[in-house]
């Protein structure tokens, strides 16, 4: 499940990251309104935590174009901005919620799960490629039809290459959509991970691993 929040205040924006993947999402933060229509138009987001008062424009601007596309993502208003016309006009312009600052990270937490719950009802659940079963609910893991434990970061990981399986995905893709920044393409981080996956992937030896390496470019599942 993948959350974007658009928050310009840094020190806020990043608790509320932090806080939603300790419960396992993927969070991806952007500080502007350029910065969340790069991100939005980038990738596939589940739930956007949109504030308003942006330091380059107004987020409703941004919840319009969101409502004016074909996305199903459900849009989350978190703003400062908590007198009743404000969040009238906020879900008539079709934000799916309206929390008003401050706010209670515990309520976020819960109107985040409220409404992944009904995404849910709506969208593919289970993702199943090359002997890999992932179940977007439970979120149980199986290769072969043996139940594999993964870590947070494996579990994002995993999920993101079963998305995008059958095609070639950069290392920089996967830094920014996993870790939320861009690596030095020296690091060794996503070929650690790439690693840990395949050791807990492979059925009887690496020759059949689903993850495979396209050299110089990539990664790719199946």
């Amino acid at each position: 499940m993948k959350i974007l929040i658009v928050e310009d205040n840094r020190k806020l924006g990043q608790f509320v990251r932090k806080g939603l993947e300790e419960q396992a999402y993927a969070a991806l933060l952007v500080e502007s309104l350029a910065g969340a229509r790069e991100a939005f138009y980038a990738d596939e987001f589940d739930v956007v935590v949109l504030d308003l008062g942006l330091p380059d424009g107004d987020g409703l601007d941004f919840l319009k174009e969101v409502r004016a596309g074909d996305s199903d993502a459900s849009v989350i208003i978190l703003s400062a901005r908590g007198d009743v016309e404000d969040r009238i006009s906020g879900l008539n312009l079709g934000a799916d919620d309206y929390l008003s600052k401050p706010f209670s990270f515990a309520e976020l937490l819960a109107r985040v799960r409220s409404l992944t719950r009904r995404h849910d009802r709506n969208r593919k659940t289970v993702l199943d490629h090359a002997g890999v079963r992932m179940d977007l609910v439970t979120r149980e893991v199986t290769f072969s039809d043996s139940k594999i434990e993964l870590t947070q970061r494996e579990y994002a990981l995993l999920e993101y290459l079963l998305k995008n399986a059958g095609r070639v995905v950069t290392r920089t893709q996967i830094s920014e959509a996993i870790w939320d920044c861009h690596f030095d393409m020296e690091t060794n981080l996503i070929d650690v991970y790439i690693r840990k996956l395949r050791a807990k992937l492979k059925s009887v030896d690496d020759a059949t691993s689903p993850i495979r390496t396209v050299r110089g470019v990539g990664y790719s599942m199946g």
